[in-house]
């Protein structure tokens, strides 16, 4: 069974301690923590410059038997400042995270790069991967946009995070995969989708962010997906679905965990 992490975005309205009960609650052994807002407009408590709530995350997480897998969401812009990211990377290799998700969300593609670089080399001197995400309504909207990012980077901690709904509406199959270099695919991201496929940019951002199923709910080849990784990879269950936004965090936790648990026993992994 591959190490399973509850990803923040599954339980966007809890803060991080929240988060860290729900997923103790619920049985998970790891998480994806959301310090950073992907905007400086996204809707999130700020977590980098509150010692009082850092040190509560700290206290929290270290009593809960919870480890944090992986930090986000740093998206980066043309106003990225990759030395004000610091902090950021400094606390979360501090709570032991492995891992920093990272989006390309700068249309000019010599800085991204550039910035992308320096980005991943701040994260190692922490202990850190960085871990690129493409999403099609960012400015690295395919797996091969990606690719294309890490070799110009040239950045030996820099590898990618394929998430199964963004690699089904970029235009990619799960054989994709099979043609990535083992070591470049630091991990997944695991949900399911069922309404039909979004035809412009804003539902595209709705249903990423609030339209996902459980892994098993829709209609993504996700047996395919997990096939063609693997079987070690690590698995972030990245699954917000607005439908059960009304039930306690514990509760989603629980369900998305049976559900990602119920595929996985399908599955070779």
């Amino acid at each position: 069974m591959p190490l399973l992490s509850l990803a923040h975005l599954t339980l966007l309205g809890a803060d991080p301690i929240q988060l860290i009960d729900a997923a103790a609650a619920a049985g998970f052994t790891h998480i994806g923590m959301r310090i950073v807002p992907p905007t400086a407009d996204a809707p999130m408590r700020p977590v980098i410059g509150d010692a009082p709530f850092q040190h509560a995350i700290r206290s929290r997480l270290a009593g809960s038997g919870v480890r944090l897998f992986d930090i986000e969401a740093f998206w980066l812009s043309p106003e990225t400042d990759v030395a004000a990211l610091e902090p950021a990377f400094a606390f979360g290799a501090e709570l032991g995270a492995a891992h920093a998700l990272v989006v390309g969300n700068d249309p000019e593609r010599t800085r991204l790069i550039d910035n992308f670089a320096g980005v991943s080399e701040l994260a190692r001197r922490y202990g850190l991967k960085t871990s690129l995400e493409f999403i099609p309504y960012s400015a690295v909207r395919t797996l091969a946009e990606a690719g294309e990012i890490i070799a110009a980077a040239g950045q030996s901690n820099a590898g990618l995070l394929v998430d199964a709904l963004h690699l089904s509406r970029s235009g990619g199959v799960p054989a994709d995969l099979t043609r990535l270099q083992p070591e470049l695919l630091h991990y997944l991201h695991l949900c399911d989708a069922l309404v039909p496929p979004p035809t412009d940019i804003a539902g595209m951002r709705q249903e990423a962010r609030s339209r996902r199923c459980y892994p098993g709910e829709g209609l993504l080849p996700l047996q395919a997906f997990l096939a063609a990784a693997s079987a070690e990879l690590p698995i972030g269950i990245e699954a917000p679905d607005g439908r059960r936004a009304g039930l306690p965090f514990a509760e989603q936790a629980h369900q998305v965990r049976t559900a990602a648990l119920k595929l996985l026993a399908g599955n070779d992994h």
